[in-house]
């Protein structure tokens, strides 16, 4: 029984972490997807605004908001 909890909790660790790496990391991609746009940046508080020609990116700390502009 001992050995099933502590792969339980072995699994668990490491799922939550791949998860948490794997948000970064798109946060991350469109960051460097809209600097190769040329956005202008403008960051507040726990928040960055992104804007260029065509899209509005929004990022916050929980989410990515992303607005055509068309």
């Amino acid at each position: 029984m001992k050995k099933l909890i502590y792969t339980f909790l072995t699994l668990s660790v490491l799922s939550t972490s791949f998860v948490a790496c794997r948000e970064q990391t798109k946060k991350e991609e469109v960051m460097e997807e809209m600097k190769d746009d040329g956005a202008e940046i403008k960051i507040k508080d726990n928040k960055v605004k992104m804007e260029t020609e065509t899209k509005k990116v929004k990022i916050t700390d929980d989410e990515i908001k992303i607005k055509d502009k068309s």
